[in-house]
């Protein structure tokens, strides 16, 4: 076992109860909404973490509109020197809403490139209410399942976005069941018709965490 491996083990699956699903989530937020991309249409999101601890993380996740109401996405991280890949099916069960709450469901796989690590499983629930100008709540309840010999952990979070002009700011609590919350506040703006720049501040554990991200869609 190399070093690396050494400082992963004791957090990896604490990072990945918290990253599995927020790797999905659209940025700059950890809490993901019950929207899906239209068919034919995606988009690449690419951003750096700074998270509790001073680790570094650093994802690259596709997703795509395969057809009417179900999204297919991959993440691709790294940090502590750990390599994870996960990937993700995201299906709206009711239509969206400009003025009420609709509902989705995702599920997917996540495998850090540590050895006899395992693979991870998760599955969430989610809604989003819109309330025209006064913005969008988004709720999210799950569970990540590691592998075979580790007790499940339900993940949750709650967020709440509004436009103000070109920008939209969001606050955001998230977490995993028998740990503090984290707590979060972001803002993204689009700099062209298709990229769109954001960031994030928080705290979780009584230690400050940030990110930067970029978009692009297509």
């Amino acid at each position: 076992m190399n070093l690396h491996t050494k400082i992963a083990a004791p957090a990896l699956f604490s990072l990945l109860a918290l990253s599995a699903t927020s790797s999905f989530a659209g940025r700059p937020l950890a809490v993901d909404d019950a929207n899906v991309n239209d068919k034919g249409s995606g988009h690449v999101e690419a951003f750096y973490q700074r998270l509790p601890g001073g680790v570094n993380a650093y994802t690259i996740s596709p997703a795509y509109g395969i057809m009417d109401g179900v999204e297919i996405a991959a993440a691709l991280s790294r940090s502590l020197g750990v390599n994870t890949t996960s990937i993700q099916a995201k299906i709206r069960l009711t239509e969206s809403k400009k003025a009420g709450c609709n509902f989705a469901t995702s599920f997917g796989l996540s495998q850090p490139n540590v050895s006899g690590a395992g693979t991870s499983n998760f599955i969430n629930g989610l809604m989003t209410c819109n309330m025209d100008a006064a913005g969008s709540v988004h709720v999210n309840l799950g569970v990540v399942n590691p592998p075979a010999g580790a007790a499940s952990t339900g993940v949750w979070g709650i967020a709440y976005e509004r436009e103000f002009g070109a920008v939209t700011a969001h606050v955001e609590a998230f977490g995993q069941e028998n740990a503090q919350p984290a707590f979060q506040i972001g803002l993204r703006t689009m700099i062209t018709k298709s990229i769109q720049i954001d960031g994030t501040v928080g705290s979780s554990n009584n230690e400050s965490m940030y990110s930067v991200g970029v978009k692009f869609l297509f």
